[in-house]
């Protein structure tokens, strides 16, 4: 079982910055893939970002969101840039490991407003 450990989410106003991160422990076969998903209230959970063989990113934060990890730390990272009201949500890491069923992080809440 992998357990994941987010931090880094909070209140910032529009036009500010973020820094999401999320470390993975226990028992982690390579290859695998990290990222990110929301989920705003009354919405339904969307993609953010992955991270794995390529690198992928929902429509709405192309261009304002960069995901990078670092695998000796099994850790990825969102750097959120040019945040926008409707970027509030709770947001949650993921990881699926090779051979193993997808994990899920507890959620960071990111609040953007004046």
């Amino acid at each position: 079982q992998v357990q994941l450990v987010e931090s880094g989410g909070g209140l910032v106003q529009p036009g500010g910055s973020l820094r999401l991160s999320c470390a993975a422990s226990g028992i982690i076969f390579s290859p695998y893939v990290m990222g990110w998903y929301r989920q705003a209230p009354g919405k339904q959970r969307e993609l953010v970002a992955t991270s794995g063989g390529s690198t992928n990113y929902g429509d709405s934060v192309k261009g304002r969101f960069t995901i990078s990890r670092d695998n000796a730390k099994n850790t990825v990272y969102l750097q959120m840039n040019s945040l926008k009201p409707e970027d509030t949500a709770v947001y949650y890491c993921y990881i699926d490991p090779a051979g193993g069923s997808r994990s899920w992080g507890q959620g960071t809440q990111v609040t953007v407003s004046s």
